[in-house]
């Protein structure tokens, strides 16, 4: 856990740092250095409270009436953290858009819940790696491991309740962030174990592997929109719905010959019959929708099918309109179709459409951004292989959601040809357009003929993958 850093704050911002309870409204200030955007947006849930711009000096200042009590977050375009407020609350943050959560620290009142939230934050990312280790290891010792874990962080929980004024509420997020985390990776387990040790089989569990099932709240609407409790959800729900398709649907080894649209359909029909908080269940949905279209990358009767079954179960409206789009989208990216018109910024500046870029030669679109920097530094190694081995096609970068200067600075430090490197300055429009849901996404473009819209850089160019070619 990071240490908490004291900071810093302008006149003003100094005489807010105490909680007032005879208050409704919330103070949220702070300083963003490096600046990416001209505004802070405040959001609870999905829904946007309010949004401020920053002042001359970098600072922002949000004083809101009747809040909801709860989980928020701020968003400063193209990143996002979570904020916890209580009535009354002065809540301060100070941050370096460079290192965006690894710089983030909040100061006031609930300082520590915050803190300790966002700690548990990035100290999951590092533990994630220990716990890949950890997936070739029996059920029990794999369990005790996790079990482990979990209760290193939960004393440092009650260690921080000592002395503290920590309320009922924000001890139970605070504690959530901790569960969900580790109760995910045992969902995992199965999955992961089996594909690690080449087992043909799922290995047998101990009958209490599962024991943080029996307490699930699949109706807690204060943690719908938090990311743990709902990256536990999805995984929670696949593991029930494959398993229970295996048995109900057929053996193991036969239900991996199933269609993607069979398990699917599983899913959605488990999760409308366990959840009935309304945002839950509509994300989820939204979630199975999207993990079919993204996997299946392709437009025929099936997916048509699942969409009208996936519309017969969701209440929201907006998620509706997104799937469509979703689907619309793929159905131009198929093999032979029209390089999309999307533009980007080059090195100097200057707007520049992909068609252009892709003219005339054989193309690899590859993406990256600052804040993966560990993908950043593999995906250029890997690109300057590729370069020797296939020089027959142009690798073109397309950085996304980070700052010009910051863009700039890193395509320098790592020596890359300025004239192969590119920046997009509307991070939606390129989402939306070519489907950017992985880093590790590629396009694959012949003059600005599509050949692969859903290439994967470090698997498309492989000895053993299919030569590409248009018909």
């Amino acid at each position: 856990m990071k240490k908490v850093l004291l900071f810093l704050l302008i006149g003003s911002i100094l005489s807010c740092t105490e909680k007032n309870p005879s208050t409704d409204s919330v103070f949220f200030s702070g300083e963003i250095v490096n600046p990416t955007s001209d505004f802070v947006v405040l959001f609870k849930n999905d829904i946007a409270v309010d949004s401020v711009k920053l002042d001359q000096d970098n600072h922002f200042s949000f004083e809101i009436s009747n809040i909801e009590e709860g989980l928020h977050h701020f968003y400063h375009a193209p990143e996002q953290q979570y904020v916890y407020f209580e009535k009354g609350d002065s809540v301060l943050i100070r941050l370096n858009t460079v290192a965006f959560d690894e710089s983030l620290v909040f100061s006031g009142s609930n300082e520590e819940v915050n803190n300790f939230m966002i700690d548990v934050y990035l100290n999951y990312e590092d533990e994630e790696r220990l716990v890949n280790s950890y997936y070739k290891l029996a059920p029990e010792d794999f369990g005790h491991k996790i079990d482990s874990l979990r209760n290193q962080k939960l004393s440092e929980l009650e260690s921080l309740v000592v002395g503290e004024d920590l309320s009922e509420n924000a001890f139970a997020m605070a504690k959530a962030s901790i569960d969900y985390n580790s109760f995910l990776y045992k969902e995992k387990y199965p999955f992961y174990h089996k594909k690690k040790t080449g087992e043909n089989t799922f290995h047998k569990l101990d009958a209490n592997f599962y024991d943080h099932r029996k307490d699930l709240d699949f109706n807690n609407k204060d943690l719908a929109f938090f990311k743990p409790y709902y990256d536990f959800m999805i995984h929670h729900f696949g593991n029930l719905s494959y398993m229970k398709c295996a048995t109900d649907c057929g053996t193991e080894n036969h239900l991996a010959k199933k269609n993607h649209l069979h398990l699917n359909r599983h899913k959605m029909i488990l999760i409308d019959s366990l959840v009935t908080e309304k945002d839950l269940k509509d994300n989820l949905f939204r979630n199975v929708a999207m993990d079919y279209l993204l996997k299946k990358h392709e437009a025929n009767a099936d997916c048509d099918a699942f969409i009208k079954k996936f519309e017969s179960f969701s209440t929201n409206d907006l998620h509706k309109e997104e799937i469509t789009r979703l689907y619309h989208g793929i159905k131009n990216l198929q093999a032979n179709k029209e390089l999309p018109d999307v533009f980007v910024e080059d090195y100097m500046g200057n707007e520049v459409s992909l068609k252009d870029i892709a003219d005339n030669s054989k193309t690899v679109f590859y993406f990256w951004t600052a804040s993966q920097k560990r993908h950043f530094r593999n995906v250029s190694k890997h690109v300057q292989k590729l370069q020797m081995s296939h020089p027959e096609y142009t690798f073109i970068g397309v950085n996304l959601r980070t700052g010009k200067n910051q863009w700039q600075t890193m395509v320098e430090e790592r020596r890359l040809d300025t004239l192969s490197q590119y920046r997009s300055t509307d991070f939606e429009r390129i989402q939306h357009t070519l489907i950017i849901d992985d880093l590790n996404k590629c396009v694959i473009t012949k003059d600005t003929l599509i050949v692969d819209a859903f290439g994967n850089i470090y698997y498309s160019f492989k000895p053993n993958k299919k030569a590409l070619v248009l018909n």
